[in-house]
Parts: C-alpha cells; sequence; structure tokens
C-alpha cells in the first residue's frame, strides 16, 4: 500500500460540511470532500466533470498536529449596484492550525496527484476561497505503508516551535480516518457525510463513509513540565 502526505496550514482554514444559508461552521479538521476539490482543482478540473470512482475511493486520513482557534467573522454583502442587502452571515474559520492529511491508494495515482499539487493548474484553497495555500502542500515522497501506521508515526510532526513549548511533554495527536476494511478496533466511530459524488453548483452530492477517531501518542522535549497531578497519590491511576 503506498501512502501520499500533505500538510494543511495557513492562517486560516474553513472545512464546511453541513453549513447552509447564513451560518457557515467548520467542523475541527479537513473533511475528505475539502481535500479532493483541492486536488481537482490542482489537476484543473471544472465543478462540471465528473469525480473518478479511484479518488473518492481512496482512503484518505487526517491527524491534528496544531490544534488551532475557532474564530467567527461577521460578513455583509451587497450588490454591485447596491440596491441589494444580502443577510448578515456568521463564518467560522480555524486559525494556525496545522493538520497533516493522507491519502492511500494506487502507486499511479498518487504520483498524479503528487505532481498536480506541485504545479497546479488553479489557485488552491484549505476549504474557502478566503483561505489560500500559504505553504507547500506536499510533505516529501510517497510512502510505502498502511493509512493507519503512516498516520501514528509522529517522527514528521509537524506543529510549530512555538506550540510545542506550549504542550505538555506528553502529548496526543487526534487522527480522524476512514475505516479499513482489516480494521478490527474499538475506536470511535462516526458517520460523516463529506464524500463528493458531484461538484456540479447545480446538483452537488455527497455521500457518507465511516470515520475513526484515535490518537498517537508522542513525548514532546520541548514542552513544559506539567504542574500538580491529583492522581499522582494513587499511581497515575
Amino acid at each position: 500500500m503506498s501512502v501520499l502526505l500533505l500538510k494543511l496550514a495557513a492562517p486560516l482554514q474553513s472545512w464546511g460540511v453541513a453549513s447552509r444559508f447564513a451560518r457557515r461552521e467548520t467542523q475541527q479538521y479537513p473533511s475528505k470532500s475539502g481535500i479532493i476539490g483541492l486536488i481537482a482543482a490542482a489537476q484543473g478540473r471544472r465543478r462540471t466533470d465528473p469525480i473518478e470512482d479511484e479518488l473518492t475511493g481512496s482512503a484518505f486520513g487526517v491527524r491534528i498536529d496544531q490544534q488551532g482557534t475557532l474564530i467567527r467573522d461577521f460578513q455583509v454583502a451587497v450588490s454591485l449596484d447596491e440596491r441589494t442587502k444580502y443577510p448578515l452571515s456568521q463564518r467560522y474559520y480555524i486559525a494556525d492550525a496545522v493538520f497533516v492529511a493522507a491519502i492511500q491508494g494506487e502507486q499511479n495515482l498518487l504520483e498524479g496527484i503528487r505532481e498536480a499539487l506541485l504545479r497546479p493548474q488553479f489557485p488552491l484553497y484549505l476549504g474557502r476561497r478566503s483561505c489560500p495555500v500559504t505553504e507547500p502542500l506536499v510533505l516529501g515522497g510517497i510512502r510505502e505503508g498502511s493509512l493507519r501506521d503512516v498516520l501514528h508515526d509522529t517522527s514528521n510532526w509537524q506543529a510549530s516551535r512555538w506550540y510545542r513549548k506550549r504542550q505538555p511533554t506528553r502529548v496526543h495527536l487526534p487522527i480522524f480516518r476512514d475505516r479499513l476494511p482489516e480494521d478490527t478496533t474499538d475506536a470511535l466511530a462516526e458517520q460523516v457525510r463529506d464524500v463528493p459524488l458531484s461538484f456540479d453548483p447545480v446538483r452537488r452530492e455527497y455521500g457518507w463513509r465511516t470515520v475513526l477517531n484515535e490518537h498517537a501518542p508522542l513525548d514532546n522535549p520541548e514542552g513544559r513540565a506539567a504542574g500538580h497531578d491529583p492522581l499522582a497519590a494513587f499511581g497515575g491511576a
């Protein structure tokens, strides 16, 4: 199995899944539809172009390397002739977050995705047009291994140094990934509707997937020592 890693880092990101009308929310980690849309834009696809099954069918996962801050922005829109005013909208963003996204698939498919992201045909955004990509997306070459093993490999922790210093000496990085056929884990699972079937503005359509929530433990030598532990007298139970 082969896996391609992407680094998603920018001042602002927004990954809406069920947002509509005047309230546009974001979930805490990048959506599968958002990443596939990013790849499609890099490949030069139009919204009305079909989405290949091999792309939507690829296993996908995200690790939260740097937990961002949720912020809310109020926006008002006015038509060009200033005759029409639209309702006040609330838009939510994640500030200063860093995610590592992993895509598992065939070697040839991943090589094509990697080349497209290195030389994109259209501008790339992290969820919304107001969130342009500001750092290189591709993390090295294509890796061999399973989606789970690559995401649990914390040797490539992408958090900023200032963030590491504010964390404890032992951290657990949250992972949200597709359930795979070989999975026998009892990790917390949820149903998420973010598998794109069509990006066509006239008929947008999304399917469901099962997402597992895991954690990757990591020693953080730059972290701050923990304060008083009320359970220390009980042997850390």
